[in-house]
């Protein structure tokens, strides 16, 4: 049996000013002080990701600047692939807003652990339901292509709970309970037609400070 396995690395922490207000699809850059800060977290990608590895962006900045991070950190570089479909939820004309205004306008109650609940379709947008959907066509559609290959992909919190969602078989709802968090490495299998999640929100191993 075939052997796919896919890594999935959420962008680095996005500057300042779009943490100041819901951004989603926005294309905004990383910040650069972080950049600095995280040196090591860049090193342990490029140590812990494998070798000759097909990679895979969005079109979105944030993920190619990321790789770019991960390659200057000592990973030989590799040709980077746009996949549209593996994009942040487009919160549509609710982008773009502060916080508290952005909770104002929603139609839903707020999931206990993200903005807006998994149905939450904002005007213009799409749901969160809809982005598990395309993101999974994505998906199977890599393996296919790539079967019993590795796949690095730099994408989003989003789209990363959406690639779970397909693993795991979960509803969005479901999905949202994920912690993702920036650097993060999640790791999903696909041995022949089953799924298998070997590892979420993997972080660099910090020993503890002595006491």
């Amino acid at each position: 049996m075939q052997i796919t396995r896919l890594f999935l690395v959420r962008h680095a922490l996005v500057e300042p000013s779009a943490r100041a207000v819901v951004y989603g699809s926005m294309d905004v850059g990383l910040c650069e002080l972080a950049l600095q800060q995280e040196a090591a977290a860049y090193r342990w990608l490029a140590a812990r990701l494998p070798e000759g590895a097909r990679w895979v962006v969005t079109p979105l900045s944030r993920t190619r600047a990321t790789a770019a991070a991960i390659f200057a950190a000592g990973y030989a570089p590799a040709a980077l692939e746009v996949e549209a479909d593996l994009a942040e939820q487009h919160l549509g004309e609710l982008q773009g807003l502060s916080h508290e205004r952005f909770a104002e306008l929603l139609r839903h109650p707020p999931h206990p652990f993200w903005p807006h609940a998994g149905e939450e379709k904002p005007p213009g947008g799409e749901s969160f339901a809809e982005v598990v959907e395309r993101v999974a066509a994505v998906l199977n559609r890599l393996v296919e292509e790539s079967a019993g290959q590795d796949i690095v992909i730099v994408a989003h919190g989003g789209s990363i709970r959406a690639a779970i969602a397909q693993a795991m078989g979960l509803t969005p709802h479901q999905a949202l309970i994920f912690s993702i968090k920036n650097l993060s490495l999640t790791r999903l299998e696909r041995h022949g037609a089953d799924w298998r999640v070997a590892a979420v929100n993997e972080e660099p191993f910090t020993a503890p400070s002595g006491g």
